[in-house]
């Protein structure tokens, strides 16, 4: 384990060089192994191969470590960063199909208008330009190469969207749909929820009965010690020998010497806790010994001080509901699933037409409120999401929604009003147009589908992803 307080000191400059020398290594190493018959594809697109090399610097070039990419190997982050690279070399295969072109010219002009480039008075400052470079580790051409790529991308998409200007009537429709007033019925289905004091123990028990698998609570017996500069060199000053120390403590642990062996030499007395059930009001070391269990016997950094740790046992056990935090947690799960089954039996009367105008005016005697909501963007009442989902409905549809707090309620949508303020009526002209292109864009979509045929080297893949394990 490496120190924080060293790699202020040390990072900067070993760090690039770890990168330099060992990352280029690596992948060298890596693209040896697919030097010869078909191995050297990973993909081809009709007739134009996508090489091993090809995959490798783009995986390279991703700014994911390979930590990372080993631990999702399982998740396919292999298979999904190959799409990527494929979506990439389709969409240049497009451009050049297209004769899509940007000159320097246009590209200089693109460096020159960048606002992180240009100073206070808007001036282009190749100062600025550099210093962004150096501190993104890339060169002027290769940033320049995919600011040329982006640029003939965004072309392509521009050229195949052009001509997208919608009649004024649709841009109307739209803005009339999202700015009608809509006045709604509402009930707040808390009052019909099942209060959490008329649970009992009996609904708990059958609760846990019916989810043991899921409610198993991890109880967990270890040891820890906190170690600083005081306890451990005498002095309060993170100095070379108190590293020298905790290197060697990690040393001993790579060697198997065993925690009560560790801080006998160390004279530092441990703390011995037993049955610990995580909680958010437990110690800060401790939960994060809990949280870090699966590793036996380690040794972590917790702010200014070193906390060495060793795991006795790990035992799984249905909730305790003698333990009053315990029985507050379990009841609070069945009271939220009773909410969930209750939410979930109305919404299906609903959708099955089954939830009647009468059902409604029952259901609201005494508890009936009523609003009016503004325009599709009116969320001072509602969550946004819901509000659009009532922008959606017709006349007198029934619904649940919630608010920002998370509470339920059951609506009816009873007058639209037509709004007659027609201030931002420009910026619908520009939206009927966007959701015109992104029509346009997913029937071109499906034309690639049709005009590129893709085959995925599977032999190469799963030898990609055998290098990383």
């Amino acid at each position: 384990m490496i120190s924080s307080f060293r790699n202020f000191a040390k990072t900067k400059f070993a760090g690039l060089l770890v990168f330099i020398m060992i990352i280029p290594f690596v992948f060298w190493g890596m693209g040896s192994m697919f030097s010869s018959g078909n191995t050297n594809n990973i993909a081809k697109i009709n007739e134009t191969n996508i090489s091993t090399q090809e995959f490798i610097d783009y995986l390279n070039n991703s700014g994911i470590p390979q930590e990372t990419i080993r631990n999702n190997l399982e998740n396919n982050i292999v298979q999904e960063l190959l799409s990527g690279l494929v979506s990439t070399t389709l969409l240049d295969l497009e451009v050049k199909d297209f004769n899509i072109i940007i000159s320097e010219k246009t590209l200089l002009q693109k460096i020159k208008n960048n606002k992180n480039f240009l100073d206070e008075n808007g001036v282009f400052q190749r100062t600025k330009y550099e210093k962004f470079l150096l501190e993104n580790n890339q060169s002027a051409p290769a940033f320049e190469l995919k600011l040329m790529g982006r640029e003939l991308q965004r072309n392509l998409f521009d050229y195949i969207g052009a001509g997208t200007v919608s009649p004024k009537f649709l841009s109307k429709k739209l803005y009339e749909e999202e700015n009608k007033t809509l006045e709604i019925d509402f009930i707040n289905l808390k009052k019909f929820y099942k209060k959490k004091e008329n649970f009992t123990d009996q609904d708990l028990k059958n609760f846990i009965s019916e989810n043991k698998d899921q409610l198993k609570v991890e109880y967990v017996d270890f040891n820890y010690a906190v170690i600083n500069p005081v306890n451990l060199i005498g002095v309060d000053e993170f100095n070379q020998l108190f590293f020298d120390k905790i290197d060697q403590i990690e040393i001993d642990i790579t060697n198997n010497i065993s925690f009560n062996s560790i801080v006998e030499k160390l004279d530092i007395k441990p703390i011995n806790i037993t049955n610990f059930k995580f909680s958010s009001e437990k110690n800060q070391i401790e939960k994060k010994v809990f949280e870090l269990r699966k590793t036996k016997f380690d040794i972590f950094e917790n702010e200014n001080e070193y906390v060495l740790y060793h795991i006795e046992s790990i035992e799984e056990k249905k909730p305790d509901l003698s333990d009053k935090q315990t029985r507050e947690e379990i009841l609070q799960l069945v009271y939220q699933k009773n909410n969930f089954d209750y939410n979930r039996e109305l919404l299906e009367k609903i959708t099955n037409k089954k939830f009647t105008e009468e059902d409604f005016v029952k259901m609201g005697k005494d508890l009936m409120e009523n609003t009016k909501i503004n325009s599709i963007k009116d969320n001072k009442k509602f969550e946004i999401n819901a509000v659009e989902v009532l922008y959606s409905l017709p006349l007198n549809a029934f619904t649940l929604i919630n608010d920002e707090k998370g509470n339920i309620y059951l609506a009816k949508i009873k007058k639209f009003s037509n709004n007659s303020d027609n201030n931002n009526f420009e910026e619908y002209i520009e939206k009927q147009n966007s959701k015109n292109r992104n029509t346009i864009l997913r029937s071109y979509d499906l034309l690639l589908n049709k005009k590129y045929s893709v085959v995925l080297n599977q032999k190469t893949i799963e030898r990609v992803k055998n290098f990383f394990q």
